[in-house]
């Protein structure tokens, strides 16, 4: 038996399964594969969501993954449709977008590491859900920097625009990794854009958002996943600038989304902890696709 995708990938899969069947309306985010896609851990992760939903930790983790997917796709909805055909999921893990729309015109890359995806892969076969012909998937260490070369040799073209989703990753790359990251994106072409998440560090953070990261860390930590860089809004907003990337929107979990997504009688409540960051290469974007 292959050995699981990271502690968590399979979080935040269970996480955006468990809001489909736990939290009441609105629904942020709605991902019908993402229980198929958590495999054998399936029952007893999102069982948990069930048992203890109401937990800060829980639901939390719901908040998390449910508002980052919504904030990105939302604006990758909008890039293509001004002419946007590339996107590059860096750390994909167990994302499902690219088997939700599949007959999309974007060509979808998944970098993630090889063992990953030789789970990933297996996981959707036992499950019944086709991959479709426009996904790529690029076996690569982001840890390790630059992932160009891989790209390039999987069919990516650097000199069309691209959007970028990097998720849930930062916090786990040295700060020198992060930049070499980024500094590989400023180098494609103008037009190209970005959804990157980071967290605050301890001072920036609310009551609930640090008591989220007392217990997360610590879990992630023991699971061998270690939280390396914080950012605030100001130092990642220097950081993409320095790569030749335009800041066109920093949010927090509460702005986001649509304000009236807040208006819930369950246990999902914002908290300061993370912010999804959106930029792009030069300030124009491509016009509408034809």
């Amino acid at each position: 038996m292959l050995n699981s995708p990271s502690r968590t990938a399979l979080m935040a899969a269970a996480a955006r399964a468990a809001h489909r069947t736990i939290d009441r309306s609105p629904v942020i985010f709605s991902d019908p594969l993402a229980q198929a896609l958590c495999g054998a851990h399936a029952d007893a992760l999102i069982g948990y969501h069930h048992a203890h939903g109401a937990h800060p930790v829980l639901a939390g983790a719901r908040v998390c993954a449910t508002t980052r997917a919504r904030f990105t796709e939302d604006r990758l909805a909008d890039a293509v449709e001004h002419g946007i055909t590339q996107y590059v999921v860096l750390g994909a893990g167990l994302d499902t977008f690219a088997y939700r729309s599949a007959g999309s015109a974007v060509r979808v890359f998944e970098v993630d590491l090889p063992a990953t995806q030789e789970w990933k892969r297996q996981t959707l076969r036992e499950a019944g859900i086709a991959i479709p012909d426009n996904v790529v998937f690029v076996p690569a260490d982001l840890a390790a920097g630059s992932v160009t070369e891989r790209l390039e040799a999987a069919g990516f073209d650097p000199s069309r625009p691209a959007f970028t989703a990097m998720l849930g990753v930062s916090m786990y790359l040295t700060s020198a990794a992060l930049g070499r990251i980024l500094e590989t994106v400023g180098r494609w072409a103008p037009g190209s854009e970005l959804v990157m998440d980071h967290l605050l560090p301890e001072g920036d953070r609310d009551d609930a958002g640090q008591a989220y990261a007392a217990a997360v860390q610590t879990a992630a930590a023991d699971g061998g996943e270690t939280w390396r860089t914080f950012l605030t809004r100001e130092e990642a907003a220097g950081l993409l600038e320095r790569c030749g990337l335009t800041v066109l929107e920093q949010a927090g979990v509460r702005a986001s989304v649509d304000a009236a997504l807040w208006e819930r009688t369950d246990a999902l409540r914002p908290l300061e902890l993370p912010v999804l960051t959106y930029a792009r290469l030069g300030r124009e974007r491509p016009g509408p696709a034809a």
